[in-house]
């Protein structure tokens, strides 16, 4: 994601809030702004906007069941909410995402199967952290 947007300035030193620090898209998310010269840090006394990540949550729903109402088609999802802040305004008002994609289910191919949900998940990630470099770029 390098070069996907242009550091606004109230956001060279960013501290990113969150309960999950581990999840996908926090670390995705922190990785691309690192690529692309924010500098994140510790507190948010040393940081110049604070983007608070509010919603980070995904899993899957099943689509449809075959006539032995086994589950033939599934939807990942992924859901996150942000905003961003500096310390005397709000820079961008709190936003909500969630993109899904949908993938066919074989119960003898289980392995393969939970594989390409792992990277329809990854794929759906990539995808939320363009959209909100993007949405941060134009501030």
């Amino acid at each position: 994601m390098q070069g996907a947007f242009s550091v606004p300035e109230d956001m060279q030193r960013t501290y990113i809030a969150a309960e999950d620090r581990y999840s996908l898209f926090y670390r995705e998310l922190s990785q691309a702004l690192r690529q692309n010269g924010v500098n994140l840090v510790d507190t948010p006394a040393d940081a110049t906007a604070t983007l608070a990540i509010t919603t980070d949550n995904t899993g899957q729903r099943v689509l449809s069941v075959s006539a032995r109402n086994v589950p033939t088609e599934f939807e990942v999802f992924y859901s996150v909410g942000y905003r961003v802040n500096n310390s005397e305004q709000r820079l961008l008002a709190p936003q909500d995402l969630t993109l899904t994609r949908d993938y066919t289910y074989d119960e003898t191919l289980v392995l393969g199967k939970s594989n390409e949900e792992q990277l329809l998940r990854e794929a759906i990630v990539d995808d939320l952290v363009r959209i909100v470099l993007k949405q941060l770029g134009s501030l």
